[in-house]
């Protein structure tokens, strides 16, 4: 799944400027294919970890893979704007549930250490891959027409789902006691989905509007909701003494700030590649494709790295890493350097992915019950997809500050320097890791390899 999705977020971010150009969409309105696909994720993820807790991961992957491969079709042949968006969103919505799902069936399926690091590096691979991949077909395709980018994932979803039938055992699997909180999962499927969509909409109507305000309120009511309910309820959507581990809350924030400052980040290079060099969709995506390619080579390996260094450790030197891409792009032009910016910058956003996705899933996951593995899975896909969210609206924002649609350096530097400044907070969050360990008591020899502080 997790191969399936970078494809078709790789595939989607290439094509579009040539999507934006055939449907006369604003920069504002043009974020909204990215947004309506993160709105659906990122609202209802908890809702589809613990589903995928309650009724079985094989059943729910299963489910809405199906859906997913349905939305895909749907959004490549649709000519309407408002109907794109609406397929992203609903394709988004399945994803919520498959993207869980597919993690906390490797987490239950592998137990907590070595074996479990070297699966979710292979995990980390697949994506790799799948992110890489789709930068070449999309660069190719969209030379073709862009509907070919959005269609191009339902046969691999098809694949995906006929595989799955195949792989995934039928017997009966161990599910999660008690039924559904029906409160905990309107309250914060409400909350999450009114959060996504007033940080998209902002932009448009203004921070400070009164529908902002009003919305931002009506959030802040829906979460004191939820976690009343959620401290009395037997059985809660989400047992809130999970966040009491310093490591999850890390893991969740690094997520968070990864997904969504390189979101941002990839949203406006295509704006400056393509829209304001006049590159073409293959070349941009070649200059993408570093990085990806960088992450697909070396994943299989975080695993032993892991083993052997400790999550918290590659953890900050990504984090640096992360940061360090960014600055390099401080430096864009209207004559760009290959050798002197994009390629050393590409190559060091693929070390920060390479080193941190793998890291901040195992360190998210690590220490949970098996029955709690959806809950988890879940709560760091909710961090990245609403990271995305925010800092995409946030830099899109920056982009059309000046109250027209025409680009400028200056304004995709300072969308940058967003990326930038929340890579040097998950820096300086990611170091509170390291500091803990060392004021933690010593552990024995044979637990050192599970350290994930």
């Amino acid at each position: 799944m997790i191969f399936l999705d970078a494809l078709d977020v790789s595939m989607v971010g290439v094509a579009l400027p040539a999507i934006q150009h055939d449907l006369g969409l604003t920069t504002s309105s043009l974020q909204w294919v990215v947004s309506g696909y993160v709105l659906g994720y990122g609202g209802l993820l908890l809702l589809g970890g613990r589903t995928a807790d309650l009724l079985g991961r094989r059943r729910v992957f299963l489910a809405a893979l199906g859906v997913f491969a349905v939305a895909s079709l749907l959004g490549g042949v649709v000519d309407d704007g408002g109907l794109l968006i609406a397929a992203r969103f609903i394709k988004g919505v399945a994803a919520a549930f498959t993207a869980p799902a597919a993690l906390s069936i490797i987490t239950t399926t592998f137990p907590e250490g070595p074996e479990r690091n070297r699966a979710l590096s292979i995990f980390t691979a697949c994506g790799a891959s799948g992110y890489s991949l789709g930068l070449v077909l999309s660069g190719l395709l969209t030379e073709i027409g862009w509907r070919w980018t959005l269609l191009m994932p339902v046969p691999v979803a098809v694949i995906a789902l006929v595989a799955a039938l195949m792989v995934l055992p039928k017997g009966r699997e161990e599910r999660a006691e008690g039924g559904h909180d029906l409160v905990g999962a309107v309250t914060i499927t409400a909350s999450m989905l009114l959060l996504v969509f007033t940080v998209v909409q902002a932009p448009e109507v203004g921070w400070a509007s009164l529908q902002t305000i009003g919305s931002l309120v009506g959030v802040a009511l829906l979460l004191g909701l939820f976690v009343f309910a959620e401290l009395r309820m037997r059985h809660p959507l989400v047992r809130l003494g999970i966040l009491r581990s310093g490591h999850i809350v890390r893991a969740n924030l690094g997520l968070l700030i990864l997904m969504g400052s390189y979101v941002a980040f990839q949203f406006v290079a295509m704006q400056y590649f393509q829209n304001l060099l006049g590159w073409s969709a293959l070349g941009t995506a070649m200059a993408f494709l570093p990085a990806g390619l960088l992450v697909a080579v070396t994943s299989t390996k975080m695993g032993d790295f892991a083993d052997r260094f400790g999550t918290g450790k590659l953890i900050v030197i990504g984090a640096a890493a992360l940061a360090g891409g960014y600055a390099i792009f401080l430096g864009i032009d209207r004559t760009p350097s290959l050798g002197g910016m994009v390629i050393p910058g590409m190559i060091l956003l693929g070390i920060a992915f390479a080193l941190s996705f793998p890291s901040l899933n195992i360190q998210a996951t690590n220490g949970v019950d098996d029955d709690e593995q959806g809950l988890a899975s879940g709560l760091l896909n909710t961090s990245g997809q609403v990271g995305g969210a925010i800092v995409l609206a946030v830099v899109t924002a920056v982009l059309t500050s000046g109250g027209g649609e025409t680009l400028s350096i200056g304004s995709l530097r300072a969308a940058i320097v967003v990326s930038l400044v929340l890579a040097l907070v998950g820096l300086a969050i990611s170091a509170t890791g390291l500091r803990a360990r060392k004021a933690a008591p010593a552990v024995a020899e044979s637990t050192k390899v599970y350290e994930t502080v």
